[in-house]
């Protein structure tokens, strides 16, 4: 299938399921959910795997297990590629239109010490700050799940304390409304971010492995 854009019946279908997140809604709107939302979807992601691998376009149901919110469906769609372990290149249709990103989402353990190991590198460090610098230049917004406290074993005047608190680190940019997301020209644009994200997922992948340690 021929990637032809996000029709605009995929943002009305999450626009009405955000009021009415019931079974009964979405088993009258499945169909519309399988042709506006995961079929485009779907065409997007393979027409990008050739440059940057395939998607697992995430199922629409969410897990209320241990949440206390327990509304069946998720919001929006959301598809990842993945190059880590909780790496790579993400993308949104959602309410809120279309979205962009990636980063890693998670890091516990032996990855997030990896990761501290390198911000704190003097070779390595510098070279996540200038990429993050030149993503923030051009309006990305760099986010992730973050410690309100110094990290223990870790200097609180470091240069780079603020990357040290972060426990996950993403880059994200919203392409929203504007009407090119439902033309074919959309995958231009997200072919185009996730390349301008290609430093990012790659700095996180190569210094987030767990190893016996970083060389000089």
């Amino acid at each position: 299938m021929e990637f032809t854009g996000i029709p605009a019946a995929a943002l009305d279908f999450y626009d009405d399921l955000e009021v009415d997140n019931t079974k009964s809604f979405w088993e009258k709107h499945k169909a519309v959910y399988a042709d506006a939302v995961k079929a485009p979807m779907t065409a997007l992601c393979a027409a990008l795997a050739p440059e940057f691998g395939d998607a697992k376009i995430f199922r629409p149901y969410r897990d209320v297990r241990f949440a206390k919110d327990k509304t069946p469906y998720k919001n929006h769609q959301g598809a990842f590629v993945r190059v880590g372990e909780a790496t790579g290149w993400y993308v949104e249709v959602s309410p809120r239109g279309v979205r962009t990103g990636a980063g890693f989402y998670e890091a516990s353990g032996p990855r997030l010490a990896a990761f501290r190991a390198a911000v704190v590198h003097d070779q390595f460090g510098p070279e996540l700050d200038k990429i993050l610098d030149r993503l923030r230049a051009v309006d990305w917004d760099i986010g992730g799940d973050r410690l309100k406290t110094t990290p223990r074993g870790f200097d609180a005047h470091h240069p780079r304390i603020e990357l040290l608190r972060h426990r996950s680190l993403t880059a994200g940019h919203s392409i929203g409304f504007e009407p090119v997301i439902h033309t074919p020209e959309l995958l231009d644009l997200v072919r185009d971010d996730w390349r301008a994200l290609r430093p990012l997922v790659e700095w996180v992948a190569q210094h987030t492995q767990v190893r016996a340690g970083l060389e000089g």
